[in-house]
């Protein structure tokens, strides 16, 4: 490909530079990833910030660091997922699908904080204030701390949040924004890169806490230079089903905290609302005494959840059985059920087999195999597994249950739910200290499962 004088490649991916074009990154590795864009002339971006305060370095002693250093959301599933609350001079990105709720989610963000005296500026590129103005009658009623601005220019914007003085900012969407002295079109690789960097030094040169809306490719990813990611503190992903209740906030990046746990919402009229107790929630509607349901103890980030695993296995009318998952990997499923057939003799090869994890949610963790093992067992013996018990392990090709994390969490949260009875890993057996309230039932391969009497 030819190049022009006043054009430079960059990498999608990872905001790699060259002169040329290459079918493969040298940076990332990613091939088919660079994108043509004109020269930025870096002389000009301090017109965007003029007056800027000239930091001095300081002895590390002299740093102080209060608790007071962080505002409280009054959200106390998006507090846990950053680690406490808000910290002051911080830039977060928040991804995910659109219509998931992130632009509910800030604005809920935006009413509390207004109410708690502190002055909010919510800028949008996408929505006009008439839209916004619906949307925030449905959430509740805000105070005049709360302050609109439609605009797309990053100059007009640097401007107002330097006049206004703002102690919380949003930005929404990051794609949305633009440099006049950036030829290329708004959202590309190079306005995103000069906008995050404007919002970088305005948080941390004005002390000030910036959200920013950030849209993702097919591939779940946020869209755009994989740097941006790099440059803001804190990096959470808005998960779920557009179509389903629950929503799960997920930090994938935070350096003001830890990145193991998570969020749970329930979308509502009038807005997003906090899932205390997420085990509960999974857990409405189960069915009593159904063949193929049992429920397991997953781990999302440091928190157990109580969920349902459902399988259905059927007699095939075709030649080839299918096999199908929703909410877990079918690879696993596949496998789960070759050790049943090669370790417990089971013959499935002329059923259909289907694996379902309730509610919706979509996990991965290998903790949950001895509940789709049991499950598919039950479908197939047509044999009921009691409402009381709970179950989690990981299973080997061999046939053997080996151990898995947080054991102790994970018990503890059956317990709390009024379950009686917990097969858990023998592995595990000397790391319980709850062993009263529940009987704990020890399994080391999963023929020992076949040996219970339910």
């Amino acid at each position: 490909m030819a190049k022009g004088k006043d054009t430079v490649f960059f990498c999608n991916n990872c905001g790699h530079e060259s002169s040329k074009w290459m079918g493969q990154c040298p940076g990332c590795k990613e091939w088919n990833t660079f994108v043509e864009e004109k020269k930025i002339n870096v002389g000009n971006k301090s017109s965007l910030l003029s007056g800027k305060i000239v930091s001095r370095p300081m002895q590390i002693n002299d740093i102080s660091v209060e608790a007071e250093d962080r505002i409280s959301t009054n959200i106390g599933e998006l507090d846990r997922v950053l680690g406490g609350g808000l910290m002051a001079g911080s830039l977060t990105l928040v991804g995910g699908d659109p219509g998931i709720g992130k632009s509910t989610l800030l604005l809920q963000v935006c009413r509390n904080l207004s109410l708690a005296n502190q002055k909010v500026l919510y800028i949008s590129g996408e929505e006009s204030l008439k839209q916004i103005k619906l949307r925030a009658d449905r959430i509740g009623s805000f105070d005049e701390n709360m302050l609109l601005l439609c605009d797309t220019s990053l100059a007009n914007i640097a401007e107002n949040i330097k006049e206004t003085k703002p102690a919380i900012v949003v930005i929404d969407s990051i794609q949305t924004m633009y440099d006049e002295e950036i030829s290329s079109a708004p959202g590309s690789v190079s306005q995103v890169r000069q906008a995050t960097s404007v919002f970088l030094e305005l948080a941390k040169g004005m002390g000030i806490s910036i959200f920013i809306v950030g849209h993702v490719t097919k591939e779940g990813t946020v869209a755009g230079p994989r740097v941006l990611e790099h440059m803001v503190d804190t990096v959470l992903y808005f998960e779920g089903d557009r179509h389903a209740s629950y929503r799960v906030l997920r930090g994938v990046k935070n350096r003001f905290g830890s990145t193991n746990e998570i969020g749970v919402f329930r979308m509502d009229n009038d807005g997003l609302k906090e899932v205390t107790n997420p085990s509960e929630y999974m857990l409405s509607g189960k069915p009593e005494d159904a063949a193929g349901s049992v429920v397991v103890c997953s781990l999302e980030g440091t928190r157990p959840m109580l969920v349902e695993i459902q399988a259905l296995v059927s007699t095939s009318g075709f030649g080839i059985p299918r096999r199908q998952a929703i909410g877990t990997d079918l690879n696993k499923v596949n496998l789960l059920i070759a050790v049943l057939e090669k370790r417990l003799g089971l013959q499935m090869t002329n059923c259909d087999a289907y694996v379902n994890i309730a509610g919706g949610l979509k996990i991965s963790e290998p903790g949950i195999d001895m509940g789709i093992a049991l499950s598919i067992i039950s479908s197939f013996k047509n044999k009921v597994i009691p409402d009381d018990i709970v179950c989690v392990g990981e299973i080997g090709l061999s046939g053997e249950v080996r151990a898995v994390s947080m054991i102790n969490e994970r018990v503890n949260e059956a317990l709390k739910l009024g379950f009686k009875c917990c097969i858990v890993p023998k592995v595990c057996e000397s790391q319980i200290k709850i062993k009263k309230d529940i009987k704990l039932i020890f399994v080391s391969n999963i023929s020992d499962i076949m040996s219970l009497d339910f």
